[in-house]
């Protein structure tokens, strides 16, 4: 009787051992992770080790990247698409509506000028219209023998604040405000129109002015517009 009394209780003690023993490895199980259907990336274990406040340490850093983010994404910007070869120039101010062709220099080493008197020339050695640096459109002024009138007859009236508007092969079209308006003599040396080194983007308009002279068969002076790209 002894024998079997003590037989029931050591599996008794045995079974009970054995049930907490497994209790005990489950809850290390679900402990660890194993009975999660996903188990959490190291990362955010650490960021709960690692919080500042109520912020778990990946956001933390994400805040830093935030805070770096003007330094980064400067770089990274695509740059600004460059403009395409003007075409059409308008200046509502003085009516003028004219198409735009390409002009180089001339073999005494002037800028040529536009074919006809209702167009206007582009010098296309320097930038594109839109593009930074100072793009020159040059047009003539005066009467021709026909009695025609020039493109350019009345940019004189121009002041500081009119608008300019150049469109591109694109479609797309820049627009341009006028600065100021000097007048040189012909002969003069005008680095200042053709080259600027502000990083900006300017357009100058050219044309005669003054009298004219038959022998040289041109006028007296130029007129320059310098106009700045509208922001």
């Amino acid at each position: 009787m002894q024998l079997k009394t003590f037989l029931k209780q050591s599996l008794l003690i045995v079974g009970i051992v054995g049930f907490l023993l497994s209790l005990m490895i489950l809850y290390s199980l679900f402990c660890l992770g194993y009975f999660h259907k996903e188990s959490l990336p190291s990362i955010d274990h650490q960021a709960d080790h690692n919080s500042t406040g109520d912020r778990p340490a990946e956001h933390v850093n994400n805040a830093e990247h935030v805070d770096n983010a003007e330094h980064i994404d400067n770089a990274a910007l695509p740059k600004q698409a460059s403009p395409g070869i003007p075409i059409h120039l308008r200046i509502p101010k003085i009516s003028v509506d004219a198409k735009i062709d390409s002009a180089g220099i001339t073999s005494d080493g002037a800028v040529s000028a536009s074919k006809g008197p209702a167009d206007v020339a582009w010098f296309d050695l320097g930038p594109r219209p839109g593009d930074n640096g100072s793009a020159v459109i040059v047009g003539h002024y005066g009467k021709w023998k026909n009695g025609e009138g020039s493109v350019f007859d009345d940019l004189s009236k121009l002041i500081p604040g009119d608008k300019v508007y150049v469109e591109d092969e694109k479609g797309t079209t820049v627009s341009f405000v006028v600065r100021e308006l000097r007048t040189y003599d012909r002969n003069e040396n005008v680095p200042e129109v053709f080259s600027s080194d502000d990083g900006k983007a300017h357009l100058n308009l050219i044309t005669c002015k003054g009298v004219w002279i038959e022998v040289e068969r041109t006028y007296s002076n130029r007129l320059i517009v310098f106009a700045d790209k509208e922001i």
